[in-house]
């Protein structure tokens, strides 16, 4: 018994440039990371070989597209030599959510470490409104947090 996969992948394959599609959706997520998988997903493969990825917003076609040769390597290292040398971004549809994917929505908002909150107060302590100095510092804090996080986009 042949798993539903490697029939996917047989099908696919007969289809000339789209047959490397099955192996960038595979690559996809690890290669640019949860947030722009989430925002970003391959759309298909055309004819000259280039990828065309769907995106949830214009800013996020625009800013990918200013990273196209950063994801063009990072999807290269992760599906192989053969991926698309070339990626155009625009809206399109995306996949949605699954079960197993919900909990990685951003809306569990990590909390800043110790020494963000302080450099967050270090750097809001000319504030003199104390409400605003309270909301930049958080703001802060919280952008510092994301400076030290894995993604490097």
């Amino acid at each position: 018994m042949r798993k539903l996969g490697d029939e996917v992948s047989r099908e696919l394959g007969r289809f000339g440039a789209a047959e490397g599609m099955t192996r960038v959706v595979d690559a996809w997520p690890g290669a640019v990371g949860p947030t722009i998988a989430r925002n970003a997903w391959p759309a298909r493969i055309a004819r000259d070989g280039t990828l065309h990825v769907a995106t949830s917003s214009s800013s996020w076609a625009f800013e990918l597209a200013q990273l196209e040769a950063d994801v063009v390597r990072r999807l290269r290292a992760a599906a192989g030599a053969k991926s698309p040398k070339r990626i155009r971004f625009a809206v399109g549809k995306l996949p949605e959510l699954g079960p197993d994917d919900a909990g990685t929505a951003d809306s569990e908002v990590p909390r800043p470490r110790p020494e963000d909150v302080e450099r967050a107060a270090a750097l809001t302590v000319g504030i003199e409104d104390e409400e605003l100095r309270a909301a930049v510092a958080k703001a802060a804090a919280q952008s510092l947090l994301r400076a030290g996080d894995d993604r490097s986009f």
